[in-house]
């Protein structure tokens, strides 16, 4: 059967389970959007390219497969290259299909033209091209194996749109596999000596390709052993945070006992996190490039093993295997480190109280309403920026799945998140944290959820700036305020204008009834809290940071 480039394309994304894409429409790839029409993927419509890339990135995280996302070239493809590079650090499945000038255009600097595979080779996996219409469903499934393999990421595929109007007869590839590697027999057996002969071991756990099985087999690993575990930049979901295990998030300012903790352990566990530059505090908790502590490093590619630190016991497996594999090993004896355990313990739940800080509406006595009031499945997103700080701190998380936040620090993130989770995951509970500046990255994605009916709740932090760079200011150049003031709208009567529910809280005691009514409001809502700016971090105002920053 002959079919066109564009209907070999969308008969490959069903073929390998593609249920929903994410695009901007655009005219160069108008025979994939024609052959769409007869297919039963859902083509969520976007208003920027950089949200419709960021949902496709939230819904590789909660799915476990990529993420699909449409855009066109040139300026399409580059602003939707913020949810590829937050895909990359962020270890998620994600494809990135870019509609290209024509084959005879190549090279000229054709309208709109952009080499993709140079643009984006350091930003993913793989970025390719199709050429010839009878190559699309072999280039398809090598994208979508890629995208799956080993550390999970992005691929870009470039598709020349007289490719996808040229017919072809060629076959259907077969849907694609996903291969993890198991640990040996020998590696789970080092690994059992190794815990045997600790007195302060320690369980690190983050990166990508996970699952609820891995979240809950590893949790079953580190209370049968009673080991003190933490989680690495906003993947605290990854462990019940209301185990007796569970120690806190070693991500930005993390408690400082915490931080301790992992500088001290004698065995460090880490299973499926990078140990990138968050991870480690700038790489000062392990020394480069022997590590104080005997290092135990998990990770489903065996680049990443040694790539910073030299670890004592390299396992390449995925997570998922790692921690099933683990799960089934006998216990050892805790009797050395229990006591070690149940003190991270206490200080984790005592960073869970905060002293109160300038302004009449407490971002923490906020968080302490959303940790009692929100289901255990409620999903949480946020982009970058201060206001995060309190959502890492004083959140519980307590299934997998339930935090979407970009490890890559971009901005803009939440939103087109909350968006992807509630076309994902309609019954359950989104709530969206947003900064000031954070939101307006992205705050044109409101009219998607309006437009799609997706009753999810903004709750906007809205300081009259950009508070982590103001805060930074300060530190480093105290009293010399330039380029990190903002002039807001009203963020309330800009929701109503999409149709959205709007409302302004300015008090603590306010908070509770605006959000219930928020919750009722059936239909997407934001509600603006108004905080002061002198209120920048949990642990100091800014006044505090400027007078310190001056003594120095």
């Amino acid at each position: 059967m002959s079919r066109t480039g564009g209907q070999l394309l969308v008969d490959q994304l069903e073929l390998h389970g593609v249920d929903t894409a994410f695009c901007v429409p655009g005219e160069s790839y108008l025979a994939v959007l024609d052959a769409l029409y007869d297919s039963d993927i859902r083509l969520v419509i976007c208003r920027h390219e950089a949200g419709a890339a960021n949902m496709a990135d939230a819904y590789g995280k909660l799915t476990g497969r990529p993420g699909v996302c449409l855009v066109t070239r040139g300026p399409g493809a580059t602003h939707a290259s913020v949810g590829v590079h937050t895909a990359f650090q962020d270890s998620t499945p994600l494809l990135l299909l870019v509609g290209h000038v024509g084959r005879g255009m190549l090279e000229r600097e054709a309208f709109q033209e952009v080499d993709f595979r140079r643009m984006f080779g350091p930003l993913t996996k793989w970025a390719g091209q199709i050429d010839l219409a009878e190559r699309v469903p072999e280039l398809i499934a090598r994208a979508f194996s890629t995208a799956c393999a080993g550390r999970p990421g992005p691929v870009v595929l470039a598709l020349p749109e007289d490719v996808l109007t040229e017919s072809s007869a060629a076959p259907d590839a077969a849907p694609y596999l996903v291969v993890r590697p198991h640990p040996g027999a020998d590696d789970l057996s080092r690994l059992r000596e190794l815990l045997a002969g600790a007195e302060r071991p320690f369980v690190l756990v983050g990166g990508g390709g996970w699952s609820v099985e891995a979240a809950a087999d590893t949790i079953a690993f580190c209370e049968a052993n009673e080991l003190p575990v933490g989680t690495s930049f906003r993947r605290q979901d990854y462990v019940d945070n209301r185990s007796p295990v569970y120690a806190g998030h070693v991500g930005i300012g993390p408690d400082p006992r915490l931080a301790e903790r992992v500088r001290d352990a004698d065995v460090l566990l880490v299973v499926g996190a990078r140990l990138g530059e968050l991870t480690t505090g700038g790489y000062t908790l392990l020394e480069v490039p022997r590590p104080r502590q005997t290092l135990v490093h998990v990770h489903a590619d065996p680049e990443e093993l040694g790539r910073v630190y030299g670890p004592a016991l390299a396992i390449n497996a995925g997570s998922p295997q790692f921690a099933a594999a683990a799960r089934a090993l006998e216990p050892v004896d805790p009797s050395p480190w229990r006591e070690r355990t149940r003190a991270a313990r206490e200080d984790y739940l005592a960073n869970l109280r905060h002293d109160p800080l300038p302004g009449e509406l407490d971002l923490g006595d906020v968080l302490a309403h959303l940790r009692e009031r929100l289901p255990e499945d409620a999903i949480l997103t946020n982009g970058a920026g201060n206001f995060s700080v309190w959502a890492h701190r004083f959140y519980e998380y307590r299934r997998y799945r339930t935090q979407l936040a970009p490890t890559s620090g971009a901005m803009g993130y939440g939103l087109p998140a909350a968006v992807a989770a509630k076309l994902v995951h309609p019954e359950r509970t989104v709530v969206c944290f947003a900064g000031d500046g954070d939101f307006l990255m992205t705050g044109q994605e409101l009219a998607t959820a309006v437009q799609y009916e997706l009753p999810l709740v903004v709750l906007l932090v809205n300081n009259r700036m950009y508070g982590t760079i103001r805060m930074h200011q300060e530190r480093a150049y105290p009293g010399r305020v330039i380029g990190t003031e903002l002039v807001n709208p009203d963020f309330a009567a800009y929701a109503k204008a999409f149709g959205a529910h709007g409302a302004v809280v300015e008090r603590t005691a306010d908070f509770a009834d605006a959000f219930e009514r928020a919750l009722e409001a059936g239909r997407p809502a934001l509600l603006e809290l108004r905080v002061d700016p002198e209120a920048i971090t949990p642990r100091a105002t800014l006044t505090q940071i400027r007078e310190q920053a001056e003594r120095r």
